[in-house]
């Protein structure tokens, strides 16, 4: 029949209230009551080992005061369907879930590089790509795309802002292409105030205005160039 809180049943030992066992308890199964639920206490941690036939330690998950630690070849999250949510071993940590969220103020830190086939941002949210200190660079074989549907893009820097292509070309298709703050020669003419100008180009590329007359006058104000 048992003794004390222990009972013997058709389907195993049932254990009614509290226990302490002293030493270690072998068992196949270890299971709550229907509706109630199944609590390990202890007052440093709770370690569940998993072994071979040699007793050699397989997997390990240790949940103490001050972390859960899992110490296996592969760690890996799924819904009850089966569907991958997260996993990670030596090689790589996976992300399955539809979308990543990370909620901290400071966003999200790599310290080499990231690879993505999309980088976006939520819906009526901006997407800053800032790098305070360094460098920020963006690679792609077949090409980089950078796209704003209904709004404005903008690139800023400190020093210079270059646009380079080694082996095709740079094209600028838009209806208005505005350069307002170009440098502009001195007039040729005394007292001239046309408004007219031609745009101009010096030796070492910089662009400048100069007031349009019956003939170039880019020769003019070469000085610009200097």
């Amino acid at each position: 029949d048992g003794m004390g809180n222990l009972r013997i049943t058709e389907k195993g030992l049932k254990l009614e209230g509290d226990s302490e066992f002293l030493k270690p308890l072998y068992a196949k199964e270890i299971r709550s009551r229907p509706g109630n639920p199944l609590y390990f206490q202890s007052a440093r941690n709770v370690t569940v080992n998993i072994l071979n036939e040699k007793t050699k330690v397989l997997t390990r998950l240790v949940t103490g005061p001050l972390a859960v630690e899992a110490h296996s070849q592969k760690f890996e999250v799924k819904t009850l369907s089966g569907k991958l949510l997260f996993s990670a071993d030596d090689n790589e940590v996976v992300v399955g879930a539809e979308r990543l969220r990370v909620l901290g103020a400071e966003g999200t830190v790599f310290p080499k590089s990231i690879e993505t086939p999309n980088v976006r941002a939520d819906p009526f949210k901006e997407l800053r790509l800032e790098s305070p200190t360094r460098a920020l660079v963006m690679e792609a074989p077949k090409g980089i795309e950078i796209n704003a549907e209904a709004g404005s893009l903008k690139a800023t820097c400190r020093t210079e802002l270059k646009l380079e292509s080694k082996d095709g070309e740079i094209t600028l298709n838009s209806a208005k292409i505005k350069l307002p703050n170009l440098p502009q020669g001195s007039s040729s003419s005394a007292g001239s105030r046309q408004k007219i100008y031609e745009l101009c180009v010096c030796p070492n590329g910089r662009l400048f205005l100069s007031q349009a007359g019956t003939s170039s006058t880019c020769q003019i104000n070469t000085s610009v160039c200097l």
